[in-house]
């Protein structure tokens, strides 16, 4: 959702980190570039405003001339400013009250209001062991109350049974009665919504609300839309008092502007970023790490969320002590490849390291999507066992007949062979504590998990070693597991070499 304004500010800012000292003509000149990139994407006038307004007063102060490094100052001010418009500090959402907790689901419709109560339920059941109840009060179309029952089956999460002729206040009653003889924590009210906004819709929300008392009033909001992503908050917020925003889409190729905006136009603060149609495609809003992002600085904490959520720690031991060994075969090297997909795929990950945004464009013109990733996957599949532990045996005949019933070519199976054989005489090469962890066994490794997750302390390391240790998007020194503070040069494809062919996915360019 930021790459766009992600590019026009690191353009901008890397422009002053080269310069030895600023003026205030050239800070001057920069918060015109800056004014203008945050309009572009779509971010509320008087935020730009005030935003620019902040950064030049600090830029031209003491703060900036005392410092040996100018123009790296002034990116940390951009970065400070930043957090201070998305709100400071994260704000998830509030369960401390008595149970059944209510939480009302607001929105237009089409705004992913019902899929984003699953979403919410899913994680409350999981993260926080609370046993949930969700009900839909859209009466108006029974479509969207079959849609929550077949998501409830889907994230294992109760629904009200249905029953006909209700209105929305009786149904959030039965629902509230319901959570309390069920001994549930939760209980998830997703109301009816509409096209626009209209006296009907907001005086239904007002009625369920007061015969319910929620606990948190969530609004979902689409941040496509744009600026009506805000009035939509503004007028919710007037008549039922939000207490927390959902905003979903974040994934899309949306200006980012909805984001930057909601916060100090409406006060309240964004919880929850929904990244994908996936159930668990749904993310924490912390502003110092949306923020990082913007400014191509990553976000290695959620990195190390994703990791320890979906790797198996047990199996990447195994795979790495083989890898170590050098008895890393094709089968092993399949399982590196499906742990790749679930964690968004090679450029997904990438574009969490600090750093690398830089050369983004180079990532996406390698062709390094999940079509590649199951195109690699295939023909491992299509080899018979002995052929994947012992790939010497694969000889022209032996390609020809994998390309065949994988729907590939022998030069992509060449690629493949290539991209195992480095992998396997790099990480025996690196051998010791570096070796044990494998390229993605890997990834928990890299991220200094060790033998298992992330404690909290280590992800409050991370999240302190980000943009105040990095102002300039780069990894901070002691980044854990990458010497120096940078992509070691043995790192497939050389980033940010990454042009001269990522090993194994084809160059730049060619796709299959």
């Amino acid at each position: 959702m930021f790459d766009t304004l992600s590019d026009r500010l690191g353009g901008i800012l890397d422009k002053l980190k080269r310069r030895g000292a600023l003026t205030e003509a050239d800070v001057g000149e920069a918060m015109r570039e800056v004014r203008r990139a945050l309009i572009e994407a779509d971010v509320a006038l008087d935020v730009v405003r005030s935003f620019t307004d902040r950064v030049k007063n600090r830029a031209v102060g003491v703060e900036v001339i005392k410092s040996v490094t100018p123009g790296q100052m002034v990116v940390k001010i951009v970065h400070d400013e930043l957090v201070a418009t998305l709100g400071s500090d994260a704000d998830p959402i509030d369960l401390n009250a008595p149970a059944p907790v209510p939480i009302l689901m607001v929105g237009l419709q089409g705004s992913g209001k019902t899929t984003s109560t699953a979403k919410i339920a899913r994680r409350l059941t999981e993260r926080a062991k609370r046993k949930v109840l969700m009900a839909s009060l859209d009466t108006r179309r029974p479509a969207a109350m079959e849609q929550l029952a077949t998501l409830g089956k889907q994230v294992e999460v109760a629904t009200l049974p249905i029953v006909a002729g209700q209105s929305a206040v009786q149904i959030a009653r039965r629902a509230i009665e319901a959570a309390k003889l069920g001994g549930f924590d939760v209980v998830m009210l997703d109301t009816a919504g509409r096209v626009t906004l209209d006296e009907a819709l907001m005086a239904e929300v007002a009625e369920v609300k007061a015969a319910t008392g929620p606990h948190e009033v969530l609004l979902v909001a689409d941040s496509l839309t744009g600026q009506d992503a805000v009035n939509t908050a503004k007028a919710f917020d007037g008549r039922v008092g939000l207490t927390g925003i959902v905003l979903t889409r974040a994934d899309g190729d949306g200006r980012g502007g909805a984001a930057l905006s909601m916060r100090a136009v409406t006060g309240k603060p964004i919880k929850l970023l929904g990244t994908g149609e996936k159930m668990d495609a749904l993310e924490d809003f912390d502003p110092h790490r949306v923020a990082g992002r913007i400014l191509g600085m990553g976000d290695v904490v959620a990195l190390v969320e994703k990791a320890a959520e979906n790797i198996d720690i047990e199996k990447a031991k195994a795979v790495a002590e083989k890898m170590r060994k050098g008895a890393f075969d094709l089968d092993d090297l399949r399982e590196q490849l499906n742990q790749m997909q679930k964690l968004g795929g090679m450029s997904g990950l990438m574009g969490m390291l600090p750093g690398v945004a830089k050369v983004k464009n180079q990532i996406a013109s390698a062709n390094l999507d999940d079509t590649l990733f199951k195109r690699q996957v295939a023909i491992i599949n299509s080899m018979t066992p002995k052929e994947r532990r012992a790939p010497k045996l694969l000889d022209a005949s032996r390609k020809r007949r994998i390309a065949s019933g994988s729907g590939t070519r022998v030069e992509e199976i060449n690629r493949l062979l290539k991209m195992h054989r480095q992998m396997a005489d790099m990480m025996k090469a690196m051998g010791g504590a570096a070796g044990k962890r494998g390229p993605l066994a890997g990834l928990a490794g890299m991220m200094g998990m060790g033998g298992g997750g992330p404690s909290p302390e280590m992800l409050k390391q991370l999240a302190e070693k980000m943009p105040g240790g990095a102002p300039g998007g780069g990894l901070p020194p002691n980044f854990p597991g990458l010497p120096g503070g940078g992509l070691p040069p043995t790192f497939p494809g050389g980033l940010p070499g990454l042009p001269k062919g990522f090993p194994g996915l084809g160059g730049p360019g060619k796709k299959k």
